[in-house]
């Protein structure tokens, strides 16, 4: 994957240089914007933004770089800035504004270009971040499984799905589909993540799939607070007449009126004992029976792997 550069000033004379210093990445490319223009070259999603400070006009660098904090789509995306204000205390008010790197000229080269490809490395190792709920994604689910998996503690498996929730999507759209998605990954955190719990972890597998790895006891505690709090805030998703109704009416592909319950929420709980499991698959595919499990009773709910090691 080619990962772009923005580089933003208000007179192309850095860029040209950047191009030729790194002529020979074919895996990394510049485009260059005016402040003016910013917000639409940002809807692009560079995978990296220089800004030269020396070269802006119209705008001072903080404002910039609070334009680019302040879009979505482009809260993580890393800045670096250049500058030839050698103040300490000009560079500490750039960094304080979320700037990952402040370069101060005359730069060198070398470093310049280690810097540039160290940072878009780990931007190919956070590719496995969700960028809609910025938990880790399946990549780092399954390091984190396997680590504790070897480590030969007892742990448990939380897995989490939303229920009727592509009716809900086809009723009220994606975007809405998303801040449900998003509302019910702070729910977790908050439950999971609690001040006597800071060793356990949480990902998103992908859609409205998450799990959990907590190593304390008290799952069920935790679930048992996870679902009600679900169950009270989910109802700000729906319109007053769903609320009372208590379902939605969807047309299927014939035209015909459907019944689905209000979206709630499934939890799939696995137990692993040491020597219980040989690998991740094995958590996986029983993680999966008991979400089912839980899946099919009416409204949210939790069920729990307790199986013996044998």
């Amino acid at each position: 994957m080619v990962h772009e550069v923005l580089v933003v000033e208000d007179e192309e004379d850095i860029i040209i240089e950047l191009k030729e210093l790194f002529k020979s990445d074919k895996d990394i490319s510049f485009k260059c914007s005016n402040t003016d223009q910013i917000n639409d070259y940002l809807l692009d999603i560079p995978s990296l933004i220089l800004i030269n400070e020396d070269k802006i006009s119209k705008h001072k660098l903080i404002e910039i770089c609070q334009i680019i904090r302040n879009n979505e789509d482009n809260s993580i995306t890393p800045i670096i800035t250049m500058t030839s204000n050698t103040s300490i205390e000009h560079k500490r008010e750039i960094l304080k504004n979320e700037v990952e790197y402040c370069f101060t000229k005359p730069i060198d080269n070398c470093c310049f270009v280690y810097t540039i490809h160290n940072i878009l490395r780990l931007i190919d190792v956070n590719r496995g971040i969700s960028p809609l709920t910025k938990l880790p994604g399946n990549i780092p689910i399954q390091s984190e499984l396997k680590r504790r998996l070897l480590k030969g503690k007892d742990f448990s498996v939380l897995y989490f799905d939303l229920d009727n929730f592509k009716a809900y999507n086809d009723t009220y759209g994606f975007l809405s589909g998303d801040e449900i998605i998003k509302q019910t990954a702070k729910i977790i955190i908050k439950n999971v993540n609690s001040d006597e719990n800071i060793h356990n972890f949480i990902g998103h597998i992908g859609g409205d799939d998450f799990v959990a790895l907590v190593s304390n006891k008290n799952y069920e505690e935790i679930c048992q607070n996870i679902i009600l709090e679900f169950d009270q805030k989910i109802l700000d998703y729906f319109s007053e007449e769903d609320r009372d109704r208590g379902y939605l009416e969807v047309p299927n592909r014939k035209g015909i009126i459907e019944e689905f319950p209000l979206v709630s929420i499934s939890i799939g709980i696995v137990e692993v004992k040491k020597g219980q499991f040989h690998n991740v698959l094995e958590i996986g595919e029983i993680g999966a029976q008991i979400k089912h499990l839980a899946k099919v009773t009416p409204g949210s709910a939790y069920a729990i792997n307790r199986r013996k090691v044998i």
